[in-house]
Formats: structure tokens, sequence, C-alpha cells
């Protein structure tokens, strides 16, 4: 594919502004996540207007109830669906319409419903949408009443087939809902797309296409003006178009700009303009719509990997599960803002969506911090990976979920590559060709500016009939890392990524010796795995699954290799469900560099020595051993030219990286007192780190992720909960019971301590600490009152202030 060379707008309802005080009443977005009904449970009657919920429990959205449930081996969704409970429940919500809504067009967007979701407004049925993950509006004018008269919209939400994922789902209306009001006259849904023919540091050449649409009974005459401001709000391009459009139709509109000097969208500098569209009938304002635009391009070469806007880069990233630990499937945008932060701390450039359409606020949020992404749809086509899972609907569906998908994520200025699938078993079989071909040509005849990859795990090429297609533009490979440097010739002029990588498991806060012997899960077919008794595994860089390898055995090899783009790690957080390699009480995953709870692995250390320009010196395990014992040492480190560490002041002597080793490593016959680390460029101190034996635990440490929330009902604060001695070392096995109380303008809505086999629920108000640490996370409940939070164990109590933005 040559140079892409791209414009794109982020396309969100939820960020719709008005443009002065006569258009405010022009498109009316409303959140529409508050005051619904809930009953776990079928009721198929409550799908009946007159249908009395008076006493379904109330709450709102985005709501995931198999979060709030109970960890069980007899769950139907399995240990590998996170043992939580699924099965059906519904959802109602009453609300009222003003009387100058009527004669508009009015509309309901779901971001996504897990899954099987049925709707009806006023008793009318609207539709079904077995896919959990796609994005969609079903259009409610007909049905609506207005002034004193109520409405009352039901979705039904069946996940009750299981299993029917591969990991943790969640189950309910899981991310947000809005409500939008608009003129007959107006922009469509999913309705601008944005391209550029040419950029230079000159010039950007720009295509905007809207989507208008018609919705009265009479033909209409319209004028549009779209104008593109900086990020200063200035104006740099103007277009102006007049038309007419047929009743009851809708009509593509073509505005071209040119922007002077543009600034570019990049990882380091993600910058975003804005387009305005103004809709005009005559001299009368009827819908406004405002959308922000970043421009970029970006190339994959058979050759030399990957450029954006032609710089060479390593495309350094992750894969990343829709879950977000304790509040499970819930979109919260402040939760996913924290782990994509955490993300791109340790050096990460890209993420890639495992393995579904994601939550609109990942994308914007990756438009706003620069962050690629590979977008992903499906995670099988007509053949199952398990008993219920998509292909029972892959015939009817997967056309329109898949022209969904595209529509709704093409305008991002963060997505740069369409993915069709994940380890689809139609590789193997002829009828690959057929479908590949098929999917290739439905992305393609709405956007031709990515290219369009699908993750693959067989690299015979005369094997993999996914790749005989020929109508892949990247082709993207899981695993198999040591393959990789035959490609070019196994795969001649094809341009290659590591789409999926590692596998290595890992428990925070844990290690086993000696720390370089490499072990793989399973050792053979059907072996068992040689773990612990506790469920845990070495943080040691030191265990992977049999298909994958090591963190740094991955990383050695995709940077030694111009020719691969680059990597995607398996993966950046650990995630519910797929608690491989152990059973039941195990619950979630071990592959994270981060754990579940949001608290850096080691390892994390290393990526952040090899992908950041920041000083790094990191040293461990902790320093409380027995006696005698000889305790594995390592220090990942970056920006100098040894490190020498010190036991109680005594030198052990100084050490640095050898050929392409990434990290250094002293065998220290244990003493307690201190270890300290230092690392030297030039002779000159860079870094300095000490780990101190730590006595019995005496008391807590409470840091919270910010200061302030808003009472928005909403907001988010993260408070790490630390177990310490009295000279504040932090206490590496600690375990002690912790309960917290929260009062004025918060509630707790999640504890977690990352544990990979924690059974105690996550929307309790009390946890065990887990070598040391957990998290509390406390949501804003609309309250204007400071947030208190009291932390209580056997070896005392603290609080902790929260104060409250009513801004």
């Amino acid at each position: 594919m040559k140079h892409i060379k791209i414009i794109y707008i982020l396309l969100i309802t939820i960020f719709f502004v008005g443009c002065g005080a006569e258009e405010n009443n022009v498109r009316i977005v409303k959140d529409f996540n508050f005051d619904w009904k809930f009953n776990l449970g079928d009721v198929p009657e409550a799908k009946v207007t007159s249908f009395n919920d008076e006493n379904w429990r109330t709450l709102n959205l985005p709501h995931d109830w198999s979060v709030e449930g109970e960890f069980s081996i007899d769950n139907p969704a399995k240990p590998e669906g996170g043992a939580l409970p699924t099965g059906i429940a519904w959802y109602r919500k009453t609300f009222t319409l003003p009387i100058e809504y009527d004669n508009k067009s009015i509309s309901i967007e779901f971001d996504g419903i897990y899954r099987k979701s049925e709707v009806w407004i006023n008793g009318q049925y609207l539709g079904i949408r077995p896919n959990g993950y796609v994005s969609f509006a079903y259009d409610l004018t007909d049905y609506l009443k207005y002034g004193d008269k109520e409405n009352v919209i039901t979705v039904k939400v069946d996940n009750s087939e299981q299993p029917n994922s591969r990991w943790y789902s969640g189950s309910g209306i899981y991310r947000n809902v809005r409500l939008v009001v608009a003129e007959k006259l107006h922009i469509a849904h999913w309705g601008t797309y944005v391209t550029t023919p040419e950029i230079s540091k000159e010039k950007a050449l720009v295509n905007f296409e809207i989507t208008l649409q018609n919705d009265a009974n009479l033909d209409k005459k319209y004028k549009v003006v779209s104008s593109i401001v900086n990020n200063e709000e200035f104006e740099v391009a103007q277009a102006t178009s007049e038309e007419s459009i047929n009743k009851n139709s809708v009509k593509k509109q073509i505005q071209n700009f040119e922007i002077l000097n543009p600034n570019l969208w990049d990882t380091k500098n993600p910058y975003l303009y804005k387009i305005k569209t103004k809709v005009f009938e005559g001299s009368k304002l009827v819908d406004n719509y405002t959308t922000p635009l970043g421009i970029r391009y970006f190339n994959f070469d058979a050759k030399n990997g990957f450029s954006l806007n032609d710089v060479p880069m390593k495309i350094h990233g992750v894969c990343l599960h829709h879950d977000n630990g304790a509040l499970g499937a819930v979109a919260n945008y402040e939760a996913i803002k924290r782990k994509l932060t955490i993300m791109k701390d340790m050096g990460v450039n890209a993420i890639r969506v495992s393995h579904n359409p994601s939550s609109l606020e990942l994308l914007q949020l990756c438009d706003e911090m620069g962050l690629i992404v590979q977008v992903e749809a499906f995670d099988s086509w007509k053949k199952r990976k398990v008993k219920y899972d998509y292909n029972l609907y892959w015939d009817e569906w997967h056309k329109k979920d898949l022209e969904d998908f595209v529509k709704r994520d093409r305008n991002f200025p963060s997505v740069m590559m369409w993915s069709i699938g994940n380890e689809i078993r139609e590789q193997f079989d002829s009828t690959g060709v057929a479908i590949t071909k098929e999917l290739v040509s439905i992305v393609k005849s709405l956007d031709k500016t990515r290219p369009v990859t699908c993750a693959l795990t067989e690299n015979i090429p005369e094997k993999n009939f996914i790749y005989q297609s020929g109508a892949l533009d990247l082709l993207g490979f899981n695993y198999k890392h040591k393959d990789f440097y035959d490609f070019p010739e196994k795969f001649k002029g094809e341009k290659i990524l590591a789409s999926e990588s590692v596998s290595a498991i890992e428990t925070r806060g844990h290690y086993d010796m000696p720390s370089d012997t490499i072990k793989r899960w399973p050792p053979a077919h059907n072996a068992p795995f040689d773990g612990n008794d506790d469920y845990t595994a070495s943080a040691y860089d030191q265990i992977s699954a049999y298909w994958g390898a090591t963190h740094e055995e991955n990383w050695k090899t995709v940077k030694s290799l111009n020719f691969i783009a680059g990597t995607f790690i398996w993966t950046g957080f650990d995630y519910l469900g797929e608690p491989i390699p152990y059973p039941y009480p195990a619950r979630s995953s071990y592959f994270g560099i981060v754990d579940l709870a949001g608290l850096p692995k080691d390892v994390y250390y290393m990526y952040q020595s090899e992908w950041t320009k920041k000083d790094v010196l990191h040293v461990f395990p902790h320093w409380n051993w027995e006696e005698g014992q000889e305790v594995d040492v390592w220090a990942y480190y970056n920006n100098a030219d040894e490190v020498e560490l010190f036991l109680n002041g005594k030198s052990l002597g100084s050490k640095s990286k050898q050929n392409d080793d990434l990290h250094i490593i002293w065998r220290v016959k244990y003493e307690p007192g201190t270890i300290k680390a230092i690392s030297r460029k030039d002779g000159k101190v860079v870094l300095e780190k000490e780990i101190h034996t730590a006595g019995t635990p005496s008391k807590i440490e409470l840091i919270a992720n910010k200061e302030s929330i808003k009472n928005n009902h909403y907001d988010l604060v993260y408070v790490m909960v630390n177990i310490k001695d009295a000279d504040g070392n932090l206490v590496p096995k600690a375990n002690n019971s912790l309960d917290f109380e929260v009062t004025g303008g918060g509630s707790i809505v999640g504890v977690d301590n990352g544990y990979q086999a924690n059974l105690s629920s996550f929307k309790a108000s009390k946890i065990k600490a887990f070598n040391g640490k957990c998290v509390v996370i406390i949501q804003s409940n609309g309250k204007s009152e400071t947030i208190r939070l009291k932390a209580s164990s056997n070896i005392g109590n603290t609080e902790k202030l929260i104060k409250i933005k009513t801004d």
C-alpha cells in the first residue's frame, strides 16, 4: 500500500457542542444514562408499557451486572469467562419529552449491550442486536408521546447462552446511551467522513463527505457551511454548499478544503483541529455539528517497517481487553484514561483492541493522547471457538456489524489498521479465501485509506488460506517470534506486523528462584503446569505459555528486525477470565504487564527502559528473605553505562548490559538491611534506588491518583493502599484485611488487590492486601461534599480527603 495520507474526524455525538445561544436547541444530545430500572431474571411481560416496575432496582448506566455477582466454578461462563454469573435481565426507563420536540427526529444511541439485546419503545418492538460489542441506534420518532405523557424504553439483555466468549464479557448495558433530538433535516447517524488526497508541510487538501437525512414529507433546499478551526479556535478553512434534497431521503454532500501549513497529528504531539458544520434551511439553522479533526499520514513498508508522517518508528504496542478490572465491562472514561496513561508512561505508542469493537471513549482518548490503534471486528467467523460464540449469528449479521464498525470508527485519527479477525479458524480451510475477500471488500467500500489486516497463526504460506486470498494489505502474525527471521523469503514483498506476542505469565510481587530458568506452560503436551500452591507465578520474566515467549525473548527479536513494523504485547493489563495456566480459583489472566488493579509488575520497567527516554533504574525483588538464602537481584536501567550494587554499604560490584541484554543480575546471599543500586553515565550518578528490609505491618498509606473529582456521577479516583512498617517501608508480603468507609460526595464502586485467585467481591467495602498493596475505587455520587475515605485494619486506621469540583 502506498503512503496513506488521511485526515480523520472523531465523530462522537457526545461531543456535539453549541456554537452560540441560538444554536442550543438545534441538535440536542441528552445523556440517557440516569434513572433506569433493572431486574435480574427474565420478565417477558416487562415489554408492555403498563408493566409495574416499581419494585425494580434503580440505577445509572453504564452497568454490568455480572461483576456484581459472586465467583463460582459453577457459573456457566466458567473460569475462562471470569467465573461470574450471566443470565437474562431487563432494563426500563420512563421519561417525558417537551411538546416542542414534536415534529422532530428523535433516536436513541447504544454504544454497546452485552449481549443479544432487544429494544421496545412504548410497547413497539424496535429490533434485536446479537453482537455484544457493536454500537447501534434506533429511530424512535413514530412511537413517542409528548408533554405530560410518559414514554417507556425497555431493553432485554440475554447473556444466558454460555459459554459465548473466551474471556470475561460482562452483561448488560455496559456502555453509554444517548437520546438525540434533531430537526427533520439533519446530518445522519455516523454521517461524516474525511480524507485528504495530499498532505505536505505547506498544505493539506481535505475531502469532507456529509450524509444529510431528510425525514420530512416534502423536498427541502439547504445550505451547509463547514469551518475548520485549529486548537486555538481560529478558523483556517471554510466551505459552503447549497443543494436540495428529496423528501424522506438521504443525500451525500461533498466539500473540499485547503489547510495551509498544517499541524500534523503524531504520538508525541496529537494535534487536533475541529470541523464545525452548520446546516441551514433558508435562513434557519437546523443542525450544528462539531467534530475533532487530526491530520497525519503513515506507511507500512515491506523492508523498513512503519513510519508516521515520514518519520520511521517501531510500533510499541499492547493488546487490551475491554474490561476495567473491578468495574467489570463498564465503559468509564476515567477508568480507560487511567489505563491508557499507565501504558503511555511505560512507553506504549499503540493499542490493539482485542478482539472486538471498542468503546468510543477508548478511541477518543487515543486521539487525544497520541496512541495508534488497531481496531478489530471479530474473534470468530463461521467456525466457532466456543459453543455459543458469534458464529451463530454470522450469516445474518456479519455484514451489518462490519459496516457499522467501520462507519463508526473511520474518522478517528488514531485508528490506522482494520483487523477483520483474530486467529480465525478459516485460515486452515479453503473457505477462508472467499470470506476474507468478502470482508476486505466490505471494509474498502467504506474506507480505502487504511490497511486491512488479520491476526494469523499459521505462518506457512501454502497452509494459510486467509493469506492465500491475496486480499490483505498487512499481515499480522501472532507469536512464533523465532520464525520471523525467515519471513522476507516466505512472504516476499509483504508488510509484516507482530500482531500478538509474548503471553508471559506473572504475578505482581512474587518471585521464584533461580530466576534464569525459562519455563513453558505446559512443559509437554497435556502435562500439568508445575506451579505454586497459592496460584502465583514468578514476576521474574521467566515463564510463558508454550505458544509464546518471555518479554525479553520477543522484544530482542522484534527490535532487531527492521521489516517488522512493531509488536503488540499480550497483554498490557491482566484481564478477567482466561486464567492460564491455573484452574479455578484462578479467575483472571496472568499475562498483563500491569495487574488487574492497575499496579505494574516488574517487567513494566524493562519496557520503560527500552521504549522511553526517561531515566530508569528499577531494582527487584524486595529485601525480606531467609538468612543466608541466595537471592537473584535484577535491575532494569537505561541512560547509563553501569549499575553498582551495595549490600549494607558494601559494594557487590558494577555490572553493565552486554550485547543485547535487557537486564543485569547479581546473586546475593541475603542478610537483613539495605540493598542500594546506583546507575552512572561517564562516571556521574544518574539514579539511586534503595530497598530496605521491612519490619512488621504498622501503618496504612493512602495515595490517590488525583486530589479532586467532578461531582458528575462519572468521575473516579483510584486510591492505592500500601501496608508499611514503622519506618515507612512497604511490607512485601503483607496481607492485612482492610475495611473502607466513604462519606460525602463519593461511593465505593470497586476494590481489588491484583491477585489472580482472589475470590472476594469487587463490590465489597473490604479486601485483603496482596503483597502489601490493594486499590479502592471511588466514584462521584453527585453530592457537593468533600469525600472522606477511611481505611481501617488491625494495625490502625487512616483517612484521605478528596476534594469535589463543582464547576
